[in-house]
């Protein structure tokens, strides 16, 4: 077995087999507190957390969002969006996203696992879906959504020393998020903190 699929194989025995279970609204705790409590229900959404097989080795797939967006306009991000109540699962829903955002064919793509959901202090609740993607064709950026297309090494994900602290202020409070910096772009917030989550599940010690 070569490196590659040693680390392929063991990222794939610690991700869940299913998306996971629905949480009471009440038990989630997000990743910000908001001024306000929310007034409704989290809103389900999914992305894809795209391991690309490429000859010097895997990468994984980000997006720079377009500036004419309403929402996270011009920040990366992973393709992905709301749950569709078409879409089967979480899976489904990553899938679709990826292939309207960046042309991603569902054919070129075989979903390894989910990782545990993110709740965020917008109110979403976040399934990342990892899957293995293997392709000739090139990604597109659909110009309605995404600005432009990059991946990073997936040695440079896994490693520890990548990533720094991002410092964000609102209103009289500062968070900090993970933060990686990587050829020109910066991975800050929500997208920054789900890499660092999937590196700390695939590089944590198995269990003696």
């Amino acid at each position: 077995m070569s490196f590659n699929d040693a680390v392929i194989a063991r990222i794939a025995s610690r991700l869940l087999r299913k998306p996971p279970l629905p949480v009471e609204a009440s038990r989630l705790v997000p990743d910000w507190t908001p001024a306000k409590p929310f007034e409704r229900l989290p809103v389900p959404a999914a992305v894809l957390i795209a391991l690309v097989e490429r000859p010097e080795g895997h990468t994984v797939l980000y997006t720079e969002r377009s500036p004419d967006l309403r929402s996270h306009s011009g920040q990366v991000a992973f393709p992905g969006g709301k749950i569709d109540p078409d879409d089967r699962d979480a899976g489904e829903a990553a899938l679709r996203e990826a292939n309207e955002e960046v042309g991603l064919q569902r054919a070129d793509a075989r979903i390894m696992g989910f990782m545990p959901s993110y709740f965020t202090g917008s109110n979403y609740l976040i399934t990342p879906v990892v899957a293995l993607v293997v392709t000739a064709r090139p990604f597109v950026p659909n110009p309605g959504e995404v600005h432009s297309i990059f991946e990073v090494p997936l040695a440079r994900i896994l490693d520890a020393q990548s990533y720094g602290q991002f410092r964000i202020h609102r209103g009289n409070h500062e968070h900090r998020t993970w933060q990686i910096d990587h050829d020109g772009h910066t991975i800050w917030g929500i997208t920054a903190n789900l890499t660092r989550q999937f590196c700390d599940l695939a590089m944590a010690e198995d269990a003696a």
